[in-house]
């Protein structure tokens, strides 16, 4: 088995835990931090509307020799008043050129001049023009259908789960949101309708990591208040050792692509088109990666943790392990003999892994080993 296979099944059966939920102000501290970075940078430089948003004209050329710093500059001579020109290589040797907030008259005229300074016919090159009223309406479109996302996500989780739950989500969804937005801002990229696509895409891909370790949590924490050996925290943090491994790779695998995406084709092959849905996909999964572990759950857990069931159960925590300290009594030997004395009455002699069920995880064979229970944050048998 592979030394990330190994670490995965630790995690899942409680020999290994990473204290994600006891260090959530950590999480929290550097969240905020990233937040209010990209909050800082879109109030300074703003999104670079494309003219799908803003309103413009887009021309295509055919095949010319001309630089793309040249061509921006030859034809922001053409034209008066302030104007936004972005120039960028086609993979055919060919030109995009895209100019702001120009109606359909000034656009005609525009062509005529850049076919002149690139020494080819106006009928070579294609204009296409969007008109400012329309680019709004895309933007408001685009807007409202971001924030129904949201809406059926929140009725989505408080039906299937509780409204803490899709609280939090909804928190880990616009801290995600938010960073992808001032990323952009940051870098200046052009927004573009890909762009879009790609935030409902890594919305839905946060969505659903999220759901999973919700789902994880809800079973482990399933009646936790019958028992008196972990708090609320202590079996969130279980649920979620089980579930972080599978969470980073595939998070891994998904970044790959788009990471060549990015870098490889808008990068080094200069398919710049490509990186307004790349950097959205790569800024937002690695995001969604990350309040799916470090937000969304332990949101969840503060918010548990206020309620007057899990105080009183913390409390019943703390006296049990005080009593059990004066005593001298080992808990986690008390815990690790009873699985071991239930998993032999239930199982054949070498036997995998059984189908019963308890607080904080699936019983299984385990190795005879009094000590083997020690330092098990949660998910054991009172």
């Amino acid at each position: 088995m592979s030394r990330l296979g190994s670490l995965s099944h630790r995690l899942h059966r409680g020999e290994l835990s990473l204290d994600v939920v006891g260090k959530r102000r950590v999480w929290y501290g550097v969240s905020i931090l990233i937040t209010i970075v990209a909050v800082v940078g879109l109030a300074v430089n703003g999104l670079n509307k494309g003219i799908d948003f803003s309103g413009g004209a887009v021309f295509t050329t055919p095949k010319v020799s001309v630089s793309t710093t040249q061509a921006e500059n030859d034809t922001k001579a053409l034209l008066s008043g302030p104007h936004d020109v972005i120039a960028q290589k086609l993979g055919t040797g060919g030109m995009r050129i895209q100019v702001s907030g120009i109606d359909n008259d000034t656009a005609m005229s525009v062509r005529g001049g850049i076919a002149k300074d690139l020494g080819v016919a106006p009928d070579s090159i294609s204009p296409q023009v969007v008109g400012p009223s329309w680019g709004q309406q895309v933007s408001q479109k685009a807007e409202l259908g971001l924030v129904i996302f949201m809406v059926l996500v929140v009725i989505y989780l408080a039906i299937a789960f509780e409204w803490r739950m899709a609280v939090a989500a909804l928190i880990a969804l616009i801290h995600d949101l938010t960073i992808t937005v001032g990323v952009y801002a940051i870098v200046g990229f052009e927004v573009t309708p890909g762009t879009v696509i790609g935030l409902l895409t890594i919305l839905g891909y946060s969505l659903y990591d999220t759901v999973v370790v919700f789902d994880g949590l809800k079973e482990t924490t399933k009646g936790i208040t019958s028992q008196t050996r972990y708090t609320y925290t202590e079996l969130a943090n279980r649920s979620l050792n089980m579930t972080l491994v599978r969470s980073i790779n595939t998070s891994v695998v998904a970044l790959l692509p788009v990471a060549a995406l990015l870098f490889i084709g808008g990068g080094l092959l200069g398919a710049g088109m490509l990186n307004d849905i790349a950097l959205a996909l790569f800024v937002g999964l690695t995001a969604g990666a990350y309040s799916s572990i470090f937000i969304a759950t332990p949101l969840v857990t503060s918010f548990k943790e206020a309620t007057p069931e899990m105080k009183a159960l913390a409390k019943r925590v703390r006296a049990k392990r005080a009593k059990a300290e004066r005593e001298g009594v080992d808990l986690d030997a008390q815990d690790a003999e009873r699985e071991q004395a239930e998993d032999g009455d239930d199982e054949p002699a070498g036997a995998g892994a059984g189908s019963g069920s308890g607080i904080g995880g699936q019983r299984r064979q385990q190795p005879s080993s009094r000590n083997r229970g020690r330092g098990r944050p949660s998910g054991k048998r009172r």
